[in-house]
């Protein structure tokens, strides 16, 4: 199965991001699937590198490495990247600055579309 997610919501605040990465990295580890994550607005900074939080509180950063160890493509939308100060060298690894175009071509290609 070729399922796509997208996250738009800040790392932290609310969980939408986070529920969509427990999800995602869930999915990418059962056999037969193949999963694309794209990172747009908000969410484009749950893939900054060197996130420090407290004792016993979830870290999308280590969350969005956790899919990408499954084989997962991950896109960081770069128009929101520029918006939010954050350039290529300080993304995590297993992520790609991307485009508008890449999400249309990953949507064409999914067979789910989650969005969160």
């Amino acid at each position: 199965m070729k399922t796509l997610f997208i996250l738009n919501d800040a790392p932290y605040g609310t969980e939408r991001s986070y529920n969509g990465l427990r999800l995602a990295g869930t999915l990418a580890k059962r056999e037969g699937q193949e999963i694309k994550l794209f990172l747009i607005g908000d969410a484009a900074a749950c893939a900054k590198k060197g996130q420090r939080v407290p004792q016993g509180y979830y870290n999308t950063e280590i969350m969005v490495k956790g899919v990408a160890r499954h084989n997962a493509e991950i896109g960081i939308c770069g128009a929101c990247m520029d918006a939010r100060g954050i350039s290529e060298a300080e993304l995590t690894e297993g992520t790609k600055r991307s485009t508008l175009e890449q999400l249309t071509e990953w949507t064409a290609w999914a067979e789910k579309v989650i969005v969160f």
